[in-house]
């Protein structure tokens, strides 16, 4: 009777400490959070809540690659455990910028997770996986797998403004403006504050040269969230030029002797023959193209043609992708080799393993 009361009594202490780390995070106290859940593991190394704590804690207080490790050491103590599953899976996907192994990774722990919440008829959790599911899969650009995801969200949960907006994103990068719009629309209904339901409002109605909506509609976005939505950095068109200009005279020599015939021009946005013009289709966001036949790829009759390759960037895109001038000046430069990169005959997956992506 004795050692069966310690042990009660020793968990009750673990629940308790528990309880205090589960309080500090709440409190947004993140580094009393880590602090509190380290100290229970000296005493309790296996408590897979304990290290789940710990992850999520070093998550907030930005130490991402602990993070990472932490969230191991927490599927190693409780594989199945759905609420660990979703905290590695939304880190991965959500937390660590434009790594592609990782959203990779964070979508096989969404895949696992989903199953396993269908078996124990979680619907929230369900939703939840198959929501994340849709965000890595349009980071990734699989968009069209993406909406299969959202749909099957929206299923479960039809008025979620979360996975509409999200189901919104994958129809804009498919160029399915029509939808698209209707879907942002559908969001603002539920959520009228909800800022990237508006922004991509205003891509749609600048595309289609509604300067009044566009311009309405970006501003409201810039108001709702002025950090995730600063104003464009907006270049002179001569600055602009001479920034190309700069970008071409870096270029490697090798490389310089295959741009004699190559024409590079600046446009606003890219038009829908752009965009449509492979499957599946480019973002409606792309910073630049490169139209023609690669090097090495050219035959008698390409030579014949009376469209020489050329290489095109997006000014408004580029402008709306950096934060600082400094940043725009930059891009352009990577833009530039990028675009020189499919000229070369590099993919995405080359280009990416370059830095270029």
């Amino acid at each position: 009777m004795a050692k069966r009361t310690a042990k009660q009594g020793e968990a009750r202490g673990v629940d308790a400490r528990l309880e205090g780390v589960a309080d500090a995070f709440e409190a947004q106290d993140f580094e009393a959070a880590l602090a509190n859940a380290d100290a229970l593991l000296r005493d309790v190394p296996d408590s897979a809540e304990a290290l789940h704590y710990r992850a999520a804690a070093l998550v907030e207080v930005g130490r991402l690659e602990d993070a990472g490790r932490a969230y191991g050491a927490a599927l190693k103590a409780a594989p199945e455990d759905l609420e660990i599953l979703f905290g590695a899976a939304e880190f991965l996907v959500c937390r660590t910028g434009e790594d592609r192994e990782a959203v990779e990774e964070g979508l096989e722990w969404c895949g696992r997770g989903r199953k396993l919440a269908q078996k124990a008829d979680d619907v929230e959790l369900v939703y939840e996986f198959l929501l994340l599911e849709g965000m890595g899969l349009n980071q990734l650009g699989e968009c069209e797998a993406a909406l299969k995801s959202l749909d099957q969200a929206l299923t479960h949960m039809p008025r979620s403004p979360d996975a509409q907006l999200e189901r919104g994103i994958a129809l804009f990068e498919l160029c399915r403006f029509a939808p698209a719009q209707e879907a942002f629309e559908r969001v603002l209904k539920d959520a009228p504050d909800e800022p990237w339901a508006h922004h991509y409002l205003g891509l749609i109605a600048e595309r289609r040269k509604d300067a009044r909506e566009a311009k309405k509609r970006f501003t409201r976005a810039q108001v709702l969230a002025p950090e995730e939505l600063p104003p464009p950095v907006a270049l002179e068109e001569a600055a602009f030029d001479r920034a190309v200009e700069d970008a071409m005279r870096a270029l490697p020599s090798q490389v310089k002797q295959y741009m004699d015939n190559v024409t590079l021009a600046v446009e606003d946005l890219p038009s829908d023959e752009d965009l449509l013009g492979q499957q599946p289709p480019l973002s409606p966001c792309i910073l630049g193209v490169f139209r023609g036949t690669p090097v090495g790829e050219r035959s008698v009759m390409d030579a014949a043609d009376h469209f020489p390759p050329s290489i095109v960037l997006y000014q408004k895109n580029l402008e709306r992708f950096a934060r600082t001038r400094e940043e725009l000046i930059e891009q352009i430069g990577i833009t530039v080799m990028h675009e020189v990169g499919h000229l070369m005959g590099l993919d995405e997956d080359d280009l990416w393993e370059r830095g270029l992506d």
